[in-house]
């Protein structure tokens, strides 16, 4: 079955190529664009834009620091202090200073409810009347947990510190007192002029004045901010070209610059520059942007615009924003519940002591003590006596264990040789310990395009020329083989070694110069493209507007059809060792309508020919009646486009003088138009471009990182959901979609239009019902896609601004804020949301029509849109979401996201800097949370069940032995035990079952990813399992506290003494809790190591060795009122009859948890104890087989996605000559210079 579309197209909603920017717009813009719009009555006719004035704010006068400190540009920091609107250079990414470290940190970690719980419990035992222990088994262990807390921030900040102090003193050349000096980065200020060299980075955003290429262009690098790797061109003005290019006319260069304020708007830079009487127009082409990478060009000069934070990359950046797990607020909420626990229990306790002190106490002679204090103050002490004494249900060592616990597992992240990528030499790095858990919970991936899943590398794969297809694996005579072996292109000096191709068959055919189509082909491609060239030690480097074009004209240059140099009427050839220059009569460039691009050339021999490439949607239409090969070609496409490759048709036509002749005469005219240009240039090349004659088609892979679509599909096998979001065009999102299986063909496609459709009839239907059911009442919503089968949403910017009232909401604001607060409308018009709680409904229903879809791709949004749309599925799906970018596009998503992971091992490190963990290829992530988050899961929810467990155990023997002891707060153990109980006791075997424990290994875990599905449901720990706990410890502590009670009720020794002394007594229980604790955690230890056993056998024999220590009589001659209980250890362990005790306590304490989990496991085993069970068998069977490619014959259903997702390419640059010419010597005035460049498209982010 081939796929469906919900077609969009021909609608009058958004433009899906352009960029949108909602709340980012500048107000200055949108003051021009919407509110002159909205103020003018219907029919009245729009001023032009020249008329349309407003307040430019930034102002920015060159070589004149002074100008920027002015009154007028001071604004209020704090009172009345004041400082410049201007930032400075420096950046400051760290939290605190040598001032501010110690309050700060203190702060945030007394945030924490347990540390305030201490500190309250620590001022108690400071009290005489009160306390019941002394203050120091407080004290010492909160300071410990606070010094190595503030210990392990301090590390962190310190990196930052270093990071920004190596960004802040990276040198670059500033004009000061006329000449060029050496300066540091966060020296710089607004309106400096700056030198920059080659592969040097850009230091603030910079307008580009002058450089050493021709005409000033200037190369930049940009996958700091995007991840690509493909050059973009920027321009100088001409005039400052002309004038600017020593060191003396660049200290007398005294411009002010007016320009939009500081924003976050990578696309787009609109700005005017005034000098010498004269104002010159700038855009983004004028503009080198922080973050970026000189390349291919000796050296420039720019003027710096915005500084440090003002910079387009850090405003980008968004909030640092303090991200923690949901088990931490879980384990917050339940140390709350605790604190009410013990509240109520110990008012109760302190209730028993008033009632019992008047009926007994009070009368027992024996007892006085005395104090002649009334019974109600007595039950008062008594209840901040239980206070202190049945603090230990929420010990201070949870937090420090817990520390502990996702620092080794960072530890493992870290070490983990399977997620090292070694062609890069980079490993998997979790640069944060507080979140592994959560990587067990993930339910939502949102992953950038470019980068992430790409290589952003285009591989020439097959082609198809005169009805024959290549690029399978052939020998030379055309036999097929089942696996082929590259082609040697030794015999083309100019060949590129890294291109692969394994069809001899088109190479021997082209050597052999008989095929004159495969010639005509080749030939097309060397010459109907806008790549520039440049000689680099005896190399040919090709510099193309997109990777598609450098991978066409690349293989054409292995097929022995070498693009060597172009003038700006000219392109010179190789043609299989033969050199020919053809004249360039016309050049008709690429643009998002167009779909196709066309060069016309006069031959050597007089002829004049059309050759022209585009996307095969267009091309068809244009093709003349005579063509041949249209069915074979079409069938190869629907290969081609099954297969995933994004295709593209070639084709020619011979034109006659006279016809050429009168179309430039045309043509000429349409370029001198002033209104739509480019509009009236399409009209003219639709007139050329017409009865064309096919030769073939071209398929080129985008190729996917390795193992993308296996770990989409493991994802899938989870229940994670993952959406796209990236800047790039649909229809190159879309193809990628295919490319990693996230789309299939069974797939329903849904597009904007058809979205906003489906959600304004939702909300029309509940304003209908609104007065009905009234607005807070929730009505059980339908589901949006009623019918059978998958569905998927492909949304591009334009309608996501539409379908959230983003774009409305920016200019309803503005034109408030102009007019004065307006009345909502009474009638809502154009489905515009009526208030607040209409537009949250609407973004509602558009999270929950895009959870229906199996997949969801966001193409042409921006930096802040990504984040936008993360943040409405954290907020309505209350989900764990995770975002994976690698560029400073997605900077904003990482920081709003749950969980951030980098792209390493890239050029740019802004999303790694940014990221909670960072690793090299996208593959990992499968890894990353089916291994590493569903262990770190487990391990984290074993260790609080357990450790909550042995607490409650510990703690309420207390409460049970108030009843015997006239609820007097006295404690039923040693001091010394209960200060020792979490630190040596019983910590170590649970903190290992915290680091290592593992129900099935990591090939099992890969192998059924279902294993993950109890984290994304938090059935692992959650209130239920907390009061499992309390019940369990419950339980516990009444065998622990009764059992013994009743063997010493009456009993005698074998010396005839009775054992039935508080101190003797006290060691049973303890020995018992002892043992029965460290036993229970070995029914919970799924994976055995030596280390384990070593815990379990040293931790009940540390307990008695150090028991015996204390209770010798040696220690308490040295200390007689610290150690008090000689000689009871020893006294109470030679009876037989206690030890038959401890094992009975210990007997009935763990027989209904091994009955109760036999029971479990067998009756309702859970998906891990069914792979438990049957481990043995799985681990020997051999892996799973590959699933068939995705190819199947017979469908129809093409995708061409070259054309589409193609930039603008340098046909203007090429055009004007200004790459191309060389400086004349003289100088003449802006008369004699070279016509300025026509504005180019946005750049593609």
């Amino acid at each position: 079955m081939s796929r469906q579309r919900v077609d969009s197209q021909g609608s009058l909603g958004p433009d899906d190529e352009v960029m949108p920017y909602s709340d980012d717009e500048t107000d200055d813009e949108l003051d021009a664009s919407s509110d002159a719009e909205a103020e003018a009555p219907p029919g009245a006719p729009h001023p032009p834009l020249e008329t349309r004035t407003s307040e430019v704010g930034w102002k920015v006068k060159a070589n004149d620091r002074a100008f920027h400190q002015l009154p007028e540009f001071q604004r209020k920091v704090f009172l009345c202090i004041k400082k410049s609107k201007y930032s400075g250079n420096g950046i400051k990414t760290y939290k605190y200073n040598a001032l501010t470290f110690i309050p700060l940190n203190l702060f945030e970690q007394f945030k924490r409810a347990a540390n305030l719980y201490f500190l309250a419990l620590l001022i108690l035992q400071i009290i005489p009347e009160i306390t019941t222990l002394p203050w120091y088994t407080t004290l010492v262990p909160l300071v410990l947990v606070l010094g190595i807390t503030a210990i392990k921030d301090l590390v962190d900040d310190l990196a930052r510190h270093r990071m920004d102090k190596e960004i802040n003193n990276r040198k670059c050349e500033v004009l000061l007192d006329g000449r060029f000096q050496e300066s540091k980065w966060m020296n710089i200020q607004v309106g400096d002029v700056v030198r920059l060299k080659k592969n040097d980075f850009i230091p603030a955003d910079i307008l580009l004045l002058s450089s050493s290429n021709p005409n000033s262009l200037c190369y930049v690098e940009t996958a700091e901010l995007d991840g690509e790797t493909n050059l973009k061109f920027k321009l100088g003005l001409k005039v400052t070209d002309e004038r600017l290019q020593e060191e003396s006319q660049l200290a007398r260069f005294d411009a002010l610059i007016e320009c939009e304020e500081p924003n976050n708007r990578l696309d787009k830079f609109t700005g005017m520059m005034q000098w010498r009487r004269e104002r010159y127009p700038l855009d983004l082409d004028n503009m080198l942007l922080r973050g970026c990478k000189v390349r291919n060009t000796d050296e420039c000069h720019g003027l710096v615009i915005f500084a440090g934070g003002d910079t387009k990359i850090m405003r980008n950046g968004g909030k640092t924003r303090f991200k923690r797990t949901k088990i931490d607020e879980l384990m917050n909420y339940m140390v709350y519940t605790i604190f009410v626990l013990l509240i109520l229990v110990a008012a109760g306790l302190a209730i028993g002591h008033t009632f019992w002190y008047e009926e007994i106490g009070s009368k027992a002679w024996y007892l006085y003590d005395g104090k002649d204090q009334d019974a109600s103050y007595r039950g008062f002490l008594s209840f901040w006596g239980y206070i202190i004494v049945l603090n230990t249900m929420v010990p201070i060592s949870l937090y420090v264990s817990v520390e502990v616990i996702r620092l080794g597992q960072s530890k493992f992240i870290n070490w983990d040789l399977q997620m090292y990528f070694p062609e890069k030499d980079t490993p998997a790095k979790a640069r944060t310990t507080t979140l592994n858990e959560q990587l067990g919970q993930i339910e939502y991936i949102f992953s950038d395009k470019t980068g992430t899943l790409t290589q952003n590398i285009m591989a020439f794969k097959k082609c198809t020329i005169a009805g024959r297809t290549y690029g399978d694996p052939t020998t030379a005579e055309g036999v097929s083989l089942d696996r082929g072996r590259p082609v040697d292109f030794s015999w083309n000096r100019h060949a590129d070694r890294k291109f692969q191709f394994t069809d001899h068959s088109l190479v021997s055919c082209i050597r052999s110069k008989k095929d004159k189509d495969a010639l005509e082909f080749f030939k097309l491609l060397s010459l109907c493209h806008t790549v520039m060239v440049e000689q680099k030690e005896d190399e040919l480097v090709y510099q193309a507007a997109s990777p598609d074009e450098g991978a066409l004209v690349t293989a054409a240059r292995n097929f022995g059809f070498v693009f060597l140099s172009r003038t700006q009427d000219t392109i010179t050839i190789q043609e299989m060792e033969q050199e020919t220059t053809y004249e360039m009569l016309a050049l008709l460039d690429f643009n998002s309508d167009r779909k196709r691009m066309s060069i016309i050339l006069r031959f050597p021999d007089g002829r004049i020919r059309l050759y022209c490439k585009g996307a095969d949607t267009v091309i068809y239409e244009r093709l003349s009646p005579n063509s041949r090969h249209k069915e074979t070609t079409q069938t190869a496409l629907d290969i081609f486009a099954n297969e995933t490759l994004r295709t593209l048709c070639l084709c020619y036509r011979d034109i006659g003088r006279q016809e050429f002749d009168a179309w430039e005469k045309k043509h000429k005219e349409a370029a001198l138009t002033l209104g739509d240009r480019e509009a009236a240039l399409d009209r003219v090349y639709e007139l050329i471009e017409n009865n064309l004659l096919l030769i073939g088609a071209t398929a080129i892979e985008d190729k996917l990182q390795d193992g993308v679509p296996e770990t989409i599909a493991k994802l899938a096998k989870a229940d994670i959901k993952i959406w796209v979001l990236t800047g790039d065009k649909k229809e190159t999102a879309e193809n990628i979609g295919f490319s990693c299986e996230l789309l299939t063909d069974d797939m329903q496609l849904h597009y904007g239009e058809d979205v906003n459709e489906k959600l304004t009839i939702r909300q029309a239907n509940r304003r209908n019902e609104a007065p009905a059911f009234g607005r807070n009442k929730k009505k059980p919503q339908e589901p949006f896609f009623n019918q059978q089968g998958k569905n998927a949403l492909i949304i591009t910017g334009g309608w996501l601004n539409e379908i959230l009232y983003e774009k409305k909401k920016k200019r309803r604001r503005l034109r408030l804020r102009r007019l004065g607060k307006r009345p909502p409308p009474s009638s809502p018009q154009d489905h515009q949301p009526v208030d607040d709680w209409e537009k949250e409904m609407r973004q509602v229903d558009f999270v929950d029509m895009a959870c229906e879809c199996e997949a969801v791709i966001c193409c042409r949004v921006t930096p802040k849109q990504k984040a936008n749309v993360v943040s409405l599925v954290k907020k309505y799906k209350k989900a764990v979401t995770l975002s994976i970018g690698d560029g400073a596009n997605d900077v904003n998503m990482i920081k709003t996201a749950d969980i951030g992971v980098g792209i390493s091992g890239q050029e740019g490190m802004q999303a790694v800097m940014s990221s909670d963990y960072a690793f090299a290829q996208f593959r990992y992530l499968q890894r990353l949370l089916l291994v590493h988050g569903r262990w770190s899961y487990i391990r984290m929810c074993k260790f609080l069940r357990f450790f909550f467990f042995k607490n409650f155990a510990f703690t309420l023997v207390h409460f049970w032995y108030s009843f015997f002891s006239g609820y007097s707060a006295q404690v039923a153990y040693e001091d010394w035990f209960i200060t020792l109980y979490n630190v040596c006791y019983s910590s170590l075997p649970v903190l290992l079952v915290g680091l290592l424990d593992q129900d099935v290994n990591d090939k099992l875990s890969l192998k059924f990813p279902k294993l993950y599905l109890p984290g994304q449901q938090g059935s692992l720990f959650n209130y239920r399992n907390f009061f499992i706990s309390l019940f369990h410890g419950i339980f516990t502590s009444l065998i622990i506290f009764f059992i013994p009670y009743g063997a010493f009720l009456q009993t005698m020794g074998q010396d005839g003494e009775a054992p039935s002394d508080y101190q003797s007594f006290a060691v049973v229980t303890a020995s018992s809790l002892i043992i029965t604790v460290n036993l229970q955690i070995s029914l919970d230890t799924s994976y055995w190591t030596f280390v384990n056993c070593f815990a379990v056998l040293g931790s009940i024999a540390i307990y008695f060795g150090i028991m015996f220590d204390i209770h010798s009589a040696g220690i308490h001659v040295i200390f007689p009122s610290a150690f008090t209980f000689t000689g009871a250890a020893s006294n109470a362990l030679r009876q037989p009859y206690l030890w038959l005790t401890i094992i009975l306590t210990v007997g009935i304490s763990l027989l209904p948890v091994i009955c109760i989990q036999f029971l479990h496991k067998s009756i309702w085993p859970s998906v891990g104890d069914k792979v438990q069970r049957n481990r043995k068998k799985y681990e020997m069977e051999e892996e799973e087989k590959k699933k068939p490619s995705a190819f199947q014959r017979g469908q129809r259903s093409r995708r061409s996605a070259y054309a589409f997702s193609h930039s603008r390419g340098y046909a203007d640059l090429i055009a004007s000559g200004r790459s191309i010419r060389r400086r004349p010597a003289a100088r003449g005035g802006p008369q004699d210079s070279i016509r300025e460049v026509p504005q180019r498209e946005a750049e593609n982010i």
